[in-house]
């Protein structure tokens, strides 16, 4: 390292600690959706495969909750794998689910995290579905920051799985469709979503500079602040947290002055 990137780096270092010392802690989300996006990017531009750019993301994510837990935040949504992600090549998908199985892994062996799957578990490989059971179960009792790991995750799925949920309970329960009908509104549906009795996210980060959503939890953001932010998932910097949520606390404290 040049003394260039020395000086650039101690600069950011100082910078971020005057970002962090100026935030109100009363005005930090409690929940945090993140959509980890440009690790084929980052490695395409480092020269690397994308098996690498995958886990250089990966690597970020423990850095990442470990800033969430110093600024009391509660609940965190990582998107990890979406349902369109299936259609990708066998030679990227592979190796992508064996690093995202690392992670799940990895979470529940930290003992800091309550881990829980957001996702439709029928559509992953056995492995992983059995590295997820076992990390939601080993993690129960953690009182620490629950953390969703979204695995064959997609917004439309979830919203047709929890009208279905919905419709088989109405059916067990002897509950005719037409009283269903009658009684269906948004705390029903809301029940039977992955993330049923978790508060909504207040803030939903996106990396790589991309200003789309991607039906990520499309239900549950209906009111949630939105931040893009330009560098990639790998790249992502405590500073580039902070920025996100001094931003959030500037747009919460307006809209509800």
């Amino acid at each position: 390292m040049n003394l260039r990137d020395k000086l650039r780096g101690l600069l950011v270092r100082l910078y971020a600690r005057r970002v962090e010392g100026h935030l109100d802690h009363a005005q930090v989300p409690k929940h945090i959706g993140v959509i980890m996006d440009g690790n084929r990017r980052w490695a395409k531009a480092a020269g690397s495969t994308a098996a690498q750019g995958h886990r250089a993301g990966a690597h970020k994510i423990e850095e990442f909750l470990g800033w969430c837990a110093e600024t009391d935040v509660e609940v965190v949504t990582l998107w990890l794998l979406s349902t369109d992600n299936f259609d990708r090549p066998a030679e990227e998908l592979v190796p992508l689910l064996g690093i995202i199985e690392d992670v799940v892994r990895s979470l529940a062996a930290d003992g800091r995290w309550r881990v829980h799957h957001v996702g439709a578990r029928d559509l992953l490989p056995e492995p992983m579905q059995t590295a997820l059971k076992e990390a939601e179960e080993s993690t129960a009792h953690v009182d620490g920051i629950v953390v969703n790991v979204a695995i064959g995750y997609g917004g439309r799925q979830e919203i047709a799985d929890a009208v279905r949920s919905m419709l088989l309970e109405a059916r067990d329960k002897g509950v005719s469709m037409e009283d269903l009908a009658e009684s269906v509104d948004i705390d029903m549906i809301g029940k039977h979503l992955y993330t049923s009795a978790q508060p909504d996210p207040d803030l939903v980060i996106r990396t790589s500079g991309e200003q789309r959503l991607s039906g990520f939890m499309l239900w549950q953001t209906a009111h949630s602040e939105y931040y893009f932010c330009e560098v990639f998932w790998p790249a992502f910097r405590k500073v580039d947290f902070l920025r996100a949520l001094r931003d959030y606390a500037a747009r919460h404290r307006r809209y509800g002055g």
